[in-house]
């Protein structure tokens, strides 16, 4: 956190500065209140430690001034004993916390640890919330096709009960909006939804994520961390890729599911958690049980009701009104004025076999906008976007959407690595995978050299 120390006494600001450096906080200083407005005014500062007695301006001056200002930081009050009816009209004024002089280095790292936890938790609650408000119903999952309003009806009919859903489809196809439908229509609804890719945190780091841990479990415990499990207690619990869980945390899983409870790492005891878990996986999962790479219990726990999420080939017939709605949102996002799609890149858009699914659209629809000059999407600017060797018709009289997908992916996979001189990680990125996933779909593919 970047942080200022205010006090007119320069010893104490050194000393706070040092203890609060030693915990890897950048720190500024400031010897009065003018001083300290005029740094915050030109300086983005997280956190504010602020004396309340001050030559010319007093700290409940400064509190006032800044916060009715529209300052942003939080601000930790210091107060000498005795002087606690003043950090309480500090709090009243503005502050979120005081710590009391003379104080011990332990007080003002608790205080600042408190402050950094507290904004890491309102960051992620406005983020959750400005993901949820963009879906409040099956309404705002666009589509009309019957593959999908299937989808959506099953979605809806599982909310009710506390099953465990097993959302399944490609890359980009909108799994994680489905999740976020049934935890909405869910009696639940009003409480957290917690999302986490399965795929995305590096192995030794996701038994921590999902189950937290104890303080000293390992060498940077040095705290307890609450996981992803209890942190979506009485709500849903959403993970997205479980097919990406190596072997030793699908056994832990496993264990979650069935007992309905958790072991922090290091502790000795588990606790009660009640999390509706919802899963998602672009993988085939019986595939993996047969082959050994998943559990077969794990799959059938967690495939209570499944949810299949068509790609956005094999429903052509939304591609008009999804780009259409892409069009409108960033015409908003950007501040363009792009009227409409011409017919012939309108017919470009429906002929295209969209290997990235919805995700995919959307981009491309952002990206033509910003190519565009006029007010219409033409052709011409979607040529250098869309693959013309990617259509949506089998170019063979083999009709097998399942074979003629692997063709695609092993086509696009073998594209994106040449095209990154061999960078798995890189190659990753271009096809919308995680690392993971890529290099199971290479050695399936036998394209490893």
């Amino acid at each position: 956190m970047k942080i200022l120390v205010v006090d007119d006494e320069p010893g104490l600001r050194q000393t706070v500065s040092r203890i609060l450096g030693a915990e890897g906080h950048s720190v500024g200083t400031a010897g009065e209140g003018e001083e300290a407005l005029s740094k915050l005014a030109s300086e983005d500062v997280d956190l504010v430690l602020c004396d309340l007695r001050m030559p010319k301006m007093d700290g409940l001056e400064f509190i006032e001034r800044y916060t009715s200002g529209g300052g942003h930081a939080l601000v930790i009050a210091m107060s000498a004993y005795g002087d606690s009816d003043t950090a309480i009209a500090a709090m009243q004024k503005g502050a979120y916390d005081y710590v009391q002089k003379p104080f011990r280095a332990e007080e003002v790292v608790l205080a600042v640890r408190k402050a950094a936890e507290r904004e890491k938790l309102r960051a992620k609650v406005e983020e959750l919330e400005d993901q949820l408000s963009t879906i409040r119903s099956a309404d705002d999952i666009i589509g009309h096709s019957p593959s999908i309003r299937a989808a959506l009806d099953m979605a809806r009919k599982v909310a009710r009960h506390p099953s465990t859903v097993l959302i399944t489809g490609e890359s980009g196809t909108g799994k994680e909006l489905v999740a976020r439908l049934v935890h909405k229509s869910s009696p639940r609804a009003d409480r957290a939804f917690v999302a986490v890719n399965c795929g995305a945190i590096p192995e030794p780091l996701l038994e921590s994520e999902l189950f937290g841990h104890v303080k000293g479990a390992f060498t940077s415990a040095d705290r307890d961390k609450i996981g992803l499990f209890e942190e979506a207690n009485g709500g849903t619990l959403f993970l997205d890729e479980i097919g990406e869980l190596p072997a030793a945390l699908q056994v832990k899983l496993l264990r979650a599911l069935q007992e309905g409870e958790v072991r922090r790492v290091g502790a000795t005891t588990s606790q009660r958690i009640d999390a509706r878990v919802v899963a998602a996986t672009n993988r085939d999962l019986g595939v993996d049980v047969a082959s050994g790479r998943f559990r077969g219990d794990l799959y059938y726990r967690v495939n209570v009701v499944t949810i299949r999420l068509p790609p956005l080939r094999e429903r052509s017939q939304d591609v008009p009104e999804l780009a259409l709605h892409f069009l409108r949102l960033y015409n908003a996002r950007l501040g363009l004025k792009v009227e409409s799609i011409s017919p012939s890149a309108m017919r470009t858009l429906i002929d295209y076999a969209w290997p990235g699914n919805v995700r995919e659209l959307e981009n491309v629809i952002e990206r033509a906008l910003v190519l565009s000059a006029g007010s219409t999407i033409e052709r011409d600017h979607l040529s250098d976007i869309i693959s013309p060797a990617a259509t949506a018709q089998p170019a063979t009289d083999d009709f097998s959407v399942k074979r003629q997908t692997e063709a695609l992916e092993r086509t696009l996979i073998r594209r994106a690595l040449e095209r990154t001189n061999g960078n798995r990680t890189r190659a990753a990125q271009l096809l919308d995978l995680s690392h993971r996933a890529l290099l199971y779909k290479i050695r399936d593919y036998e394209l490893g050299s």
